[in-house]
């Protein structure tokens, strides 16, 4: 087995078909039909099946392609590693971070980090919490910046602030500062985060605790998305303070404080199957401080700080 059948197969997973992926690495159909056809052969499993829409994993290609990407990471990492052995870090770097947290932290960040570690090329992706786990899991993130409600097992975690959770509603539907009840807040119209979501699942704890149905009158994948129909007035959302752009700004009302209190753990997680690589552990010190300065040289409704030693 080559790496270039790990390179093809992983491919045209992500691709959903022969044809997009040739398109994408530039080689000819037959021939990527071919690598295939060598790699199937050596495994004796199908890792692929065809259907109307193009090509997806068999059961056995999924469990190929998880760890054909913990191999190409790892392949990839490999010169960086080399190289930094006898200076300053070196390779990539793949990191994660929350929607609501890369709102105010995630480009400063990297542009930070690239003055700090020239030779680190960092690789930037922003998802929901959830998704950023699964990835680091999957080994196809090397650090993420999420929020946590309960420490999942599997991860090794730097615990860097806890933070309560507001209501921010268009200026109509909020209209004074102070708090609000959960019977309240789950009466008011509500727009929130589609499921998987660790936001969601700690407001649907909350309400099925005090035994509630929220009115939830839309949902959205996209932080963006649902601010967007909050400022159109559809109704109000449910997030931690000072990370988003505007508040209590323009068409939004002044956050209020959700009674009793819910509220949201910030960490950099990573993988504790895997050491990371110098460039990661560099960058994850880096990112670690970087988040204690913004929380402690800015006004963070809610927000406390963990004790860091």
């Amino acid at each position: 087995m080559q790496l270039r059948h790990l390179r093809y197969f992983v491919k045209i997973v992500d691709a959903g078909s022969f044809s997009r992926a040739a398109a994408t690495i530039h080689v000819a159909q037959p021939a990527l039909s071919q690598q295939i056809r060598e790699l199937e052969e050596e495994l004796g499993v199908a890792v692929l099946q065809r259907h109307a829409r193009g090509v997806s994993a068999t059961p056995a290609g999924e469990a190929l392609y998880r760890e054909a990407l913990a191999i190409l990471r790892q392949i990839e990492q490999l010169p960086g590693i080399v190289r930094s052995s006898g200076g300053e870090p070196d390779g990539a770097v793949a990191l994660g971070m929350s929607s609501t947290l890369a709102a105010a932290l995630g480009g400063p960040f990297i542009q930070a980090c690239r003055e700090r570690f020239p030779k680190v090329f960092v690789k930037f992706h922003i998802s929901d919490s959830e998704t950023l786990k699964s990835e680091i899991s999957a080994r196809t993130l090397d650090l993420a910046l999420l929020f946590e409600d309960q420490l999942a097992a599997g991860y090794s975690r730097s615990r860097l602030f806890r933070q309560r959770l507001y209501y921010i509603g268009n200026k109509r539907l909020s209209r004074s500062a102070g708090t609000i009840s959960l019977d309240r807040l789950a009466k008011s119209p509500l727009v929130l985060p589609t499921v998987p979501n660790i936001l969601r699942s700690v407001l649907d704890r909350a309400f099925a605790g005090i035994g509630v149905v929220p009115n939830i009158v839309s949902e959205g994948d996209q932080l963006s998305s649902i601010m967007s129909l909050v400022r159109q007035g559809l109704g109000g959302t449910v997030l931690p303070r000072g990370f988003q752009h505007g508040e209590g700004a323009g068409d939004l009302g002044v956050p209020m404080m959700i009674e009793p209190p819910l509220a949201l753990t910030a960490s950099v997680m990573w993988s504790s199957d895997i050491a990371l690589s110098r460039a990661a552990e560099s960058v994850r010190l880096a990112l670690e401080d970087y988040v204690i300065a913004y929380a402690q040289n800015n006004v963070l409704p809610g927000l406390e700080l963990f004790e860091q030693g």
